[in-house]
């Protein structure tokens, strides 16, 4: 008998490959981002809400990315301009709820203010909350969370946990029940540390660019087949 989908409230997908795509497929690098931007996104959120997922994070940017060729990278940013704007707004017309983590200082203003601009522009959307992570790294963000919370405590208290979730990038988003990484690296690399504590993880073999629909359904439905203990 066939086990009944359990849909997680919360995945999250460290976006890998795209660079051995293009290389498999003779084309320049920012080819396998581009295809990712253009065909791949607006369908897994669009399939991510219909099925009932309630929060779905994309790892777009590490802190560590800065560190690739300079063409590359400018590369990039140009593709986050156009996706912004472009892949913002239809956002927005099918109700998707927009938030962005990481360190967004590093990014050019124009960029900022684009971000700043969809999140304030989805805020009250409520068909599903898509979170994009640039500029991310989780020990960066454990740094940035212990610093806000100097600037909040008086006295030297002792931080409890919720205090601490409060001052991380995603305060107010469950922990993710479920990680993907596609591009066939077993590890996380810094993605969400803290709230990664009982996550399941899903370690996909095709790349990103590669990444349908109907692949999001094969790793919920192997998802649906573990038993998790967290711990019990």
């Amino acid at each position: 008998m066939k086990t009944p989908l359990q849909i997680p409230k919360h995945i999250a997908i460290i976006m890998d490959g795209n660079r051995r795509w293009a290389s498999e497929h003779n084309l320049p690098v920012l080819e396998g981002h581009r295809r990712v931007v253009n065909n791949v996104l607006e369908k897994l959120v669009e399939h991510a809400a219909k099925i009932g997922v309630e929060y779905l994070t994309l790892w777009a940017w590490s802190t560590e990315n800065w560190e690739r060729d300079e063409g590359e990278v400018r590369g990039i940013m140009n593709l986050l301009r156009w996706g912004f704007g472009h892949f913002g707004e239809k956002m927005h017309k099918k109700g998707i709820h927009i938030r962005v983590i990481g360190d967004l200082s590093k990014l050019d203003k124009d960029i900022q203010k684009s971000i700043y601009e969809l999140i304030s522009l989805t805020k009250n959307n409520t068909r599903i909350t898509a979170t994009l992570a640039l500029n991310y790294g989780g020990r960066d963000e454990i740094i940035r969370a212990i610093n806000r919370w100097h600037g909040l405590s008086k006295n030297n208290e002792p931080m409890t946990i919720n205090q601490f979730n409060n001052c991380l990038d995603t305060a107010g988003i469950p922990d993710p029940e479920f990680i993907i990484r596609t591009g066939g690296e077993q590890r996380l690399s810094g993605f969400l540390l803290w709230q990664c504590q009982y996550s399941e993880l899903y370690f996909a073999p095709w790349y990103m660019p590669d990444f349908t629909p109907e692949r999001l359904d094969e790793a919920i439905e192997e998802y649906s087949s573990r038993q998790r203990r967290f711990g019990r």
